[in-house]
């Protein structure tokens, strides 16, 4: 994994998916200050890299998940991806929606899952794991069998790390930010003097910065 981890994160800031900022943080829409911004849903305009992200969901979605019956993507962000792996593996998919539509049969999972089918979930981030993790209480909820999930980035906090495990869900992740960071520096995009704020901001995000 550790190759493929190195690759992703090369790939996703060669098309600046990924900011840091650590002298200049960004505020996320839960208010917490950050010095990075994910945004994966750019890969989707860049097919090269679209096509990488596909092939490594893939490669890993055969060898931990063999007997994988059906593919879910998590709205919004991880829909597309969904549909792209489940077309290259020849499998059908679903996705699940953060919450139920308001509207009509008000589904909560759209597409055809049946009770039994063996999923893997995709995501495209991770950061606390909470709406990840509700998209897969939805799938067990409705009958179906979440082998695990996989998901392009994560930004590694220990409260999602106890939030899989509590849930017994296998995370699997591209790329994550230790990776990221460690790239950077080695790059100069950062300094040595930034390393230490940017661990901190991993290990506590909801106070760093203030």
């Amino acid at each position: 994994m550790k190759d493929i981890q190195l690759k992703t994160t090369k790939e996703l800031l060669q098309i600046n998916t990924i900011k840091l900022q650590p002298s200049n943080p960004f505020t996320w829409a839960s208010g917490w200050k950050a010095p990075i911004y994910c945004d994966n849903r750019k890969i989707l305009s860049y097919p090269k890299t679209r096509t990488f992200i596909r092939n490594q969901f893939v490669k890993i979605i055969k060898e931990k998940y063999p007997d994988v019956e059906m593919i879910a993507g998590v709205a919004t962000g991880a829909i597309a991806y969904g549909v792209l792996v489940a077309q290259e593996m020849g499998l059908p998919s679903i996705y699940v929606r953060s919450k139920p539509k308001n509207h009509g049969l008000e589904n909560l999972i759209e597409g055809d899952l049946r009770p039994g089918q063996k999923v893997v979930i995709i995501e495209d981030l991770v950061s606390t794991g909470k709406s990840s993790l509700n998209a897969a209480k939805a799938i067990s909820d409705f009958g179906g069998n979440v082998l695990g999930m996989v998901a392009i980035f994560t930004y590694g906090f220990p409260i999602a790390t106890k939030n899989f495990e509590k849930a017994g869900i296998e995370l699997t992740t591209l790329s994550n930010y230790q990776v990221l960071i460690n790239i950077a520096k080695e790059n100069g995009d950062i300094k040595e003097s930034d390393m230490e704020s940017l661990n901190q901001w991993r290990k506590d995000p909801e106070h760093w910065g203030l």
